[in-house]
């Protein structure tokens, strides 16, 4: 079964510094149809605007991912590291028994467009950890490249969850397939540009939530950009 989510039907917040679409219901947006699908339980996208950001604030108990699209964003915690993130790399936090950290757009011009996702972990109470990998951009083109894996498989960011997530950019003509294992559920949110998934068609901030689907299969005449979630 495969069940599509429209970019438009995101809950939406715009506090003028950040202009944010929500596809689970997160803060003011409360969506009962749309609390997680499995462990997984945020992706908001964002828009920062320039020279503004996340003040300080504390999390527990989350994986937290983050994949900056264009611009750069500025990352400050608790646990003393400080670092920038910027187009092709992936950030993993673990907030565990609490974390503080802080997000910034250091750019006095740009603004910065990403993708915040939550994975809720599958025990409580770890301790707090951070990772940071970049990936060429050419790992991904024409490819589903592991960015984030339980077991920190080829080079990804190590989450506490059953759950793999890959990243792919697609070209004109370019087709990637996913075969999916018995039990498992698969999301897809597409980032940029257009793709055909399983003969339907998505654009840019739409979804496609499967359960009992054995392949996935993708196309696209022209260029995408795309997560996919394979979910315990």
């Amino acid at each position: 079964m495969i069940t599509l989510r429209r970019g438009r039907e995101r809950g939406h917040a715009n506090h003028g510094w950040l202009d944010s679409y929500h596809s689970f219901s997160f803060a003011d947006y409360y969506d009962p149809a749309h609390m997680h699908f499995g462990s997984l339980r945020v992706i908001n996208e964002d828009y920062v605007q320039p020279a503004q950001g996340f003040a300080t604030h504390g999390h527990r108990d989350m994986e937290i991912i983050t994949y900056v699209l264009e611009g750069a964003l500025e990352h400050k915690d608790s646990l003393g590291n400080g670092s920038v993130i910027r187009p092709g790399d992936v950030q993993r936090m673990s907030a565990g028994t609490g974390v503080l950290h802080s997000e910034f757009n250091p750019s006095a011009t740009e603004q910065v467009h990403l993708l915040q996702i939550w994975i809720l972990p599958d025990r409580k109470d770890l301790p707090p950890s951070y990772e940071q990998r970049h990936f060429d951009r050419e790992e991904l083109r024409g490819a589903l490249r592991l960015i984030a894996s339980p077991d920190g498989a080829a080079g990804s960011v190590r989450i506490h969850q059953d759950a793999r997530l890959y990243a792919a950019l697609l070209d004109e003509g370019g087709e990637i397939t996913h075969a999916t294992g018995k039990g498992r559920r698969v999301y897809v949110h597409l980032a940029r540009g257009g793709v055909s998934l399983n003969g339907r068609e998505l654009q840019a901030g739409d979804a496609a939530m499967l359960v009992d689907e054995r392949m996935v299969r993708l196309n696209k005449a022209g260029a995408a950009e795309l997560l996919l979630f394979d979910l315990g």
